[in-house]
């Protein structure tokens, strides 16, 4: 795959659905390394629950968005960070934000736990929170540190959340379930 010209790879969106503390960070983190050392190509989109700035109070960025700019864009030789803020909470989708993106071989996603793309769900059964693949059927696989106490039972793929390059293999294995069909374009 890494071999085609980047505008012409295809882009395959793999999201990571569980609740906090379930080890999400910590498993595309993992993913993104392993990724990388095969040839490939990743980004991540994040999920943030609550407000953050990347900027710092006094900086010139941040001096230009309090002057009311609509965006600001910032960049430098080695990194390019767009912000834009909205007058009003805007719950972004995962649709919209993806054309943002350069086309690259992956896109991992992270949170959007209710997006309508093929997930895998990050599980401990010590975080003492519920399972989501019950409801959800775009979880195509769970990873999680015990493969035998899945409270319910499923026909979604169990992988070790603690071998993630079997984690990884298991993408790359099943690639097309997470090509886009506009992947083309």
């Amino acid at each position: 795959m890494s071999e085609l010209p980047q505008e012409k790879r295809p882009l395959h969106v793999v999201g990571f659905a569980g609740y906090s503390g379930s080890g999400k960070t910590t498993l595309v983190e993992q993913l993104v390394g392993h990724l990388r050392r095969a040839g490939l190509v990743a980004s991540v989109i994040k999920h943030a629950h609550h407000n953050f700035d990347i900027d710092h109070p006094g900086k010139d960025s941040w001096r230009h968005r309090k002057a009311g700019a609509h965006e600001v864009l910032v960049a430098s030789t080695y990194l390019v960070a767009l912000q834009r803020e909205s007058a009003k909470p805007v719950e972004h989708t995962v649709d919209e934000l993806l054309p943002m993106l350069h086309k690259v071989d992956w896109v991992l996603v992270e949170g959007f736990k209710h997006a309508p793309i093929p997930k895998i769900e990050v599980w401990r059964q010590s975080a003492g929170k519920p399972v989501c693949y019950p409801d959800d059927a775009h979880i195509l696989a769970i990873a999680t540190d015990d493969l035998h106490s899945l409270p319910q039972p499923t026909t979604a793929t169990i992988l070790d959340i603690n071998q993630p390059a079997a984690v990884a293999q298991w993408l790359l294995d099943n690639h097309l379930l997470f090509r886009r069909s506009d992947a083309s374009s």
